[in-house]
């Protein structure tokens, strides 16, 4: 199994998330660190303070020098998609080759209704992901993207400088969802991070995307699976890391691949070696 830190960027300082992915990118078991995609916190007071995620990507970007960076995810639906290809791509480059693309349909009612972006129903929105994923990938890849589709339309469109990763960054898709999800993983992704309550509930999706593989000819295990860990820090941190080992423990043994630790906070740059010692012997 592989490592990765998740850090929330709501009720905390920029500092304290600066501290923490320094901290990650010295310890090699982490392999990569993420963020959200939200722009108000989504636990405690709604009212308080949540940093934006693909800014906030950009700078730890800078700020390390191993670890790979992504936003666990991007909301499709919060920038147009010819936009977020060329963000992807100079991030890229700011990362040295380092981005992970974090991709979901969005699905917050509270930011939207806020911002005034509008929220389709389910159905639509998914048909718009569809086409940004099209937009992306062919931006992305090609020297100049045509695209006629229903809610996005490219003349002779160009995204340069290509990233630095060929032909994109990994895209991690988020999200269970059997018809409209797993499809979009199986025909792009090269990493599935699932929305599941159990190593049981987990295997029944993993099922549905080994069938959605099969229907286009697919590899299944050319997609690195990941699930996300998180547990209360009641008591030491030795403790807590004891928890989250106990869980990557249980996904281990039904086959997923990465572990995206959600770290408590208040974020603290000494959790990670109690941490990493404890998901050690699972690594491989």
């Amino acid at each position: 199994m592989r490592f990765a830190i998740k850090t929330m960027p709501e009720h905390t300082t920029w500092q304290a998330m600066l501290d923490v992915w320094r901290a990650a990118d010295d310890i090699d078991l982490f392999e990569s660190a993420w963020n959200w995609d939200h722009f108000y916190p989504l636990t405690g007071d709604h009212t308080g303070p949540n940093f934006e995620g693909w800014t906030m990507v950009a700078a730890m970007a800078q700020a390390t020098r191993r670890i790979r960076v992504g936003c666990q995810v991007t909301g499709m639906i919060y920038r147009h998609p010819a936009v977020l290809a060329n963000m992807a791509a100079t991030v890229d480059h700011i990362a040295e080759g380092r981005l992970e693309l974090g991709l979901g349909a969005a699905w917050n009612q509270e930011e939207t209704t806020a911002y005034g972006i509008p929220l389709p129903p389910l159905k639509e929105r998914f048909d718009r992901f569809d086409e940004g994923l099209d937009v992306i990938v062919g931006l992305l890849t090609q020297e100049t993207f045509t695209y006629d589709g229903r809610y996005v339309q490219l003349t002779e469109a160009r995204c340069e400088p290509k990233p630095v990763q060929r032909p994109t960054p990994p895209i991690t898709i988020g999200g269970s969802g059997p018809t409209r999800t797993l499809r979009a993983v199986a025909r792009h992704a090269q990493a599935w991070n699932a929305i599941t309550r159990s190593p049981a509930e987990w295997q029944g999706h993993h099922e549905v995307l080994v069938e959605r593989c099969a229907e286009i000819g697919r590899d299944p295990a050319e997609i690195l699976s990941s699930v996300n860990a998180r547990a209360p820090k009641d008591g030491s941190a030795k403790d807590w890391a004891a928890q989250v080992a106990d869980t990557a423990h249980s996904y281990a043994e039904v086959g997923v691949g990465l572990l995206v630790v959600n770290l408590p906070n208040p974020y603290d740059p000494a959790d990670l070696e109690p941490l990493a010692d404890a998901l050690r012997p699972l690594a491989g």
